[in-house]
């Protein structure tokens, strides 16, 4: 394809500047043009045909009198700098028309092409006025995007000729992920104090800080009867404890090649990193220190422990791009480096995928050193394809196959988990959706044991 032709297929795509003509003028020319062929049956001589058809063109021409200049036309943009991964934003688009003459538009953002794009988007602005017209977008992929450009076609009322022009508007979106059970938990945090299905409302006696007094309940611990203010108030009151505070929260995050797999919702990293964000709300929020250490082959990121929910934004702009990297994790490797920077005893939570940590025998060694000073939580999404495959009726030789190998490969996880958790090392797995709600409420759960 020759230069000038890959020049006019760009116009046709919305991706260049120039004038086109439109589906009114090529029907009229394309009628006279058969009318008049049909008429030199009857013998109207060709030169008469064709003076017709320039005629008809250079006065379609005129049209192009009735368009306004582009130094006219002015454009605004207003997108959100920070979306949320799969949640719908509104993008607002001012035309402003100075010239004498209305127009009619189709118009083209140019949005990245992972987000949705539900163009052209079609209006009209009258002269010497502006126009406001808004669209939803949506970003399914984290990451940092650059928008700079804004295609924008326009007809006269005439609707003969359309001009083309291509707009730099620059703009940054970085999209982020998708913090819904952080900010439910911000709100509600009641919702997430479940482990195991049982609602959580005690913890070990005399263990944490004095919060405050309050009215006695059934179910609470007599020996922490206040007899001092039942006296005078003459109602029984009961002093209220919460987790000490200050204690060091260390998030691990894999990025190795099985944090790819795609879920319904995004992939296993994208669920990972809410989940993580999620957790360090609610530590930071408890007023604990929290560090989180991302890694594949190798470290990729590191954020410093440190407490405060202005941290919470640190640790988001350091994780909100991090991408799954083709390789296998080293996890001994993110051990050893661990053990030299978090010096502290602090709840190490590890999120990856548990059947591919359990494969590899040679971090053992690392963790039975970390045991020693921390405490360690693995927390893994459940494999729904393993689950069903476990459960389908072996109706034909093939399914009874699949279906005895993934009866091997979940007795091969629950037998390597219990030699694990003998050691110390505790891992867990949850479906995709209660990540958060999981990786919550067990942080919760040794907390208010007092377990760190």
């Amino acid at each position: 394809m020759t230069k000038s032709s890959m020049n006019w297929w760009e116009r046709f795509l919305f991706r260049d500047k120039g004038i086109l003509p439109t589906r009114k003028l090529l029907v009229f020319m394309l009628i006279l043009s058969v009318s008049l062929v049909m008429a030199s049956f009857w013998g109207v001589p060709w030169t008469f045909i064709l003076i017709c058809n320039i005629s008809a063109l250079l006065i379609s021409f005129l049209d192009l009198m009735y368009l306004p200049k582009r130094q006219h036309l002015s454009f605004k943009r207003r997108i959100p700098s920070d979306m949320e991964r799969g949640v719908s934003y509104p993008v607002v688009l001012e035309v402003n028309n100075m010239s004498e003459h209305g127009v009619t538009y189709r118009l083209v953002d140019g949005l990245p092409q992972s987000f949705t794009r539900p163009f052209p988007l079609k209006g009209s602005v009258e002269k010497q006025s502006n126009v406001v017209t808004t669209y939803e977008t949506m970003a399914p992929i984290r990451g940092s995007f650059h928008v700079d450009q804004l295609y924008f076609r326009y007809r006269s009322k005439f609707s003969l000729w359309e001009k083309q022009s291509t707009v730099l508007l620059e703009d940054t979106v970085k999209v982020i992920p998708d913090l819904t059970d952080t900010k439910e938990f911000l709100e509600n945090a009641q919702k997430f104090l479940l482990h195991e299905g049982v609602q959580i409302r005690k913890q070990i006696s005399s263990v944490g800080e004095f919060a405050n007094i309050r009215n006695y309940v059934v179910g609470d611990d007599p020996r922490k009867i206040n007899w001092r203010q039942t006296a005078k108030l003459q109602e029984v009151m009961t002093n209220d404890y919460e987790p000490e505070h200050g204690k060091h929260i260390t998030l691990l995050i894999d990025c190795g090649r099985m944090m790819g797999v795609e879920l319904k919702v995004g992939n296993r990293l994208d669920r990972t990193i809410e989940a993580a964000i999620a957790v360090a709300a609610a530590a930071l929020k408890k007023g604990d220190y929290v560090a989180v250490l991302a890694f594949s082959r190798n470290t990729k990121i590191y954020v410093p422990p440190a407490k405060g929910m202005n941290h919470l934004q640190m640790i988001l702009r350091s994780v909100y791009d991090i991408q799954v990297d083709g390789v296998e994790s080293n996890y001994g490797e993110v051990f050893h480096y661990l053990q030299t920077v978090q010096k502290k005893r602090s709840l190490i939570m590890l999120f990856s995928d548990i059947r591919t940590f359990l494969y590899d025998e040679s971090t053992l060694a690392y963790l039975k050193r970390l045991r020693q000073r921390h405490l360690f939580l693995m927390i893994g999404i459940e494999d729904k394809v393993l689950a069903k495959r476990v459960k389908d009726q072996p109706t034909d030789l093939k399914k009874a196959m699949v279906k005895s190998i993934a009866q091997q490969q979940t007795l091969f996880k629950k037998r390597e988990k219990l030699r694990w958790e003998k050691q110390g090392l505790q891992m867990l797995e949850a479906q995709e959706d209660k990540l958060a709600v999981t990786a919550i409420s067990n942080y919760l759960h040794i907390m208010n044991r007092g377990l760190l």
